[in-house]
C-alpha cells in the first residue's frame, strides 16, 4: 500500500508541478523567448536525471524510511543513503533539475520565472516546515546528518 500511496504522490504532486502547469499553464501566456534552436535537445538529460532522481528518492522513502515522500506519511526512519548522502533535500533538486530542462525546451523566460518560484517556495517549506519538524522526529541523528550533509548543493570531496 505505501508504494501505491508514493506512485500516487509522485503523479499528482511533482507530476502536476513539472508536467502539467509548466506546459499548459505557462507556455500558453507567452512572453519573451531565448531561441534555443537545436540547443533545445539539452533538455532531454535534464529531465532524464531529475526523474531518476524523484523516483529513486521515492523508492528511498519506502524501502529505507518505511514511508512516503508525502507530509501525511512521512518515513519513519530517516534516509541518508542514496542520493541523500550528498544532499538533504535531493528530491527538491531533482524538480529543479527537470524544470531546468522545461526552460531549455521552451526557451521561455515564464519558464525561468516558473524555476525561481519553485526555488523559493521550496527553500521556504524546507525552512520552515520540514526541517523543523525532522529535528523534532529524528532529534540528534538529524543534527548530525545536517552537519554532515548540505541543503542543495554537494561537497565536493
Amino acid at each position: 500500500m505505501t508504494i501505491l500511496k508514493t506512485t500516487l504522490f509522485i503523479i499528482l504532486v511533482p507530476g502536476s508541478v513539472l508536467g502539467i502547469i509548466p506546459p499548459l499553464g505557462i507556455q500558453p501566456m507567452g512572453g519573451p523567448s531565448l531561441a534555443m534552436g537545436p540547443w533545445c535537445w539539452l533538455a532531454v538529460p535534464f529531465w532524464l536525471v531529475g526523474s531518476v532522481i524523484l523516483v529513486w528518492c521515492a523508492r528511498d522513502f519506502v524501502v529505507r524510511g518505511v514511508g512516503t515522500p508525502a507530509p501525511v506519511e512521512p518515513p519513519k526512519e530517516l534516509v541518508v543513503s542514496g542520493f541523500y548522502r550528498y544532499v538533504r533535500n535531493p528530491m527538491y533538486v531533482g524538480v529543479l533539475l527537470t524544470q531546468t530542462g522545461t526552460i531549455l525546451w521552451y526557451g521561455s523566460l515564464a519558464q525561468v520565472g516558473y524555476w525561481l518560484l519553485l526555488f523559493v517556495s521550496v527553500s521556504l517549506f524546507v525552512q520552515l516546515y520540514e526541517e523543523p519538524h525532522l529535528r523534532k522526529t529524528f532529534e540528534a541523528a538529524y543534527e548530525e546528518y545536517c552537519r554532515r550533509v548540505p541543503r542543495w548543493i554537494p561537497r565536493l570531496k
